[in-house]
């Protein structure tokens, strides 16, 4: 497909409005955004600010994903980090594992890169108006997260008790320390935060994240429950959040699991009968359960 061109009255925003519809036509045709500010966050993750070229916002849930294109080296999907409530550059934070992110996290304010999407299932915040939410992640986990908390904050009044549990590695890899702070002290989210190790001068926890599930503040039999990490972390998560009382089908995970083409043609996502581009990331632990469980999947 040829780059369109301004139409005969010469408007660029006739030309923008045509990119928009072939992309919005074309599933796998990536959309040019600019990157306009650039965070680093830990030694090796950095949140990107982007904005559309063709000046047309990207409207997504809490818990979607979009996949982004380092021209020239290859596409990942990422989640995004941004606030769902309000208008605002779209977010995303990446920590550099390979040779597509490492591209992407090295990109400066000016760089341009393809974004397809937003795809995929999101947390649906709201199906916990009225009771307890528990928001548990794990390492990066905690920013595919971070737009469910950013919308529990803007309604918080809807909410009963919300309380984070969040383990990093280290306290240097702890992502979004303003933000935690700030959730916890203007808007009544209740942050726990341990780490696998610290130095001598740490005054926090130290340990897994599951250890903080069996004693956290929460309803479990009115909480829903909203889990982002390492496979192996979540398992034993959801796990921990069952055996407390939570309902299967109110902790629901984040699965990213082998995600390449976004809108479930290569296969390569699937898991069993799902597909987790299209039937997740975000899925419930009575559907995943079952299968995480099963070592040849």
């Amino acid at each position: 497909m040829t780059a369109p061109l301004l139409d005969r009255t010469g408007t660029a925003a006739a030309a923008r409005d045509h990119a928009h519809r072939d992309a919005a036509s074309d599933p796998m045709l990536p959309r040019p955004f600019r990157v306009i500010s650039r965070h680093l966050d830990t030694r090796d993750t950095v949140t990107l600010g982007l904005e559309p070229l063709d000046g047309v916002p990207l409207a997504f849930a809490a818990g979607q994903f979009t996949m982004l294109l380092a021209f020239g080296v290859g596409e990942v999907p990422i989640s995004i980090s941004g606030d769902p409530t309000g208008p605002g550059p779209l977010l995303h934070t990446i920590r550099d594992v390979g040779s597509v992110t490492h591209a992407l996290v090295g990109a400066v304010p000016g760089t341009v890169m393809g974004v397809r999407g937003p795809y995929g299932t999101g947390w649906e915040v709201r199906s916990g108006r009225g009771g307890d939410v528990v928001v548990v992640a794990g390492g990066i986990g905690l920013a595919p997260l971070r737009p469910a908390l950013l919308e529990l904050a803007h309604e918080r009044a809807a909410y009963g008790r919300v309380v984070l549990l969040y383990g990093a590695r280290s306290p240097e890899d702890v992502l979004f320390a303003e933000d935690l702070a700030r959730w916890a002290a203007r808007h009544r989210i209740t942050v726990e935060v341990t780490v696998d190790y610290g130095p001598p001068d740490w005054t926090g926890r130290v340990g897994l994240v599951t250890d903080l599930v069996p004693r956290a503040g929460f309803d479990p039999g009115h909480a829903l429950a909203l889990v982002c990490g390492p496979e192996v972390m979540m398992r034993a998560v959801a796990t921990a959040l069952v055996a407390r009382g939570v309902a299967p089908e109110r902790v629901r995970l984040s699965m990213e699991r082998n995600m390449q083409c976004g809108v479930g043609l290569c296969g390569h996502c699937q898991l069993r009968e799902l597909f987790l581009c299209l039937d997740g990331p975000v899925l419930g632990y009575d559907r995943l359960g079952p299968l995480m469980d099963i070592r040849e999947l």
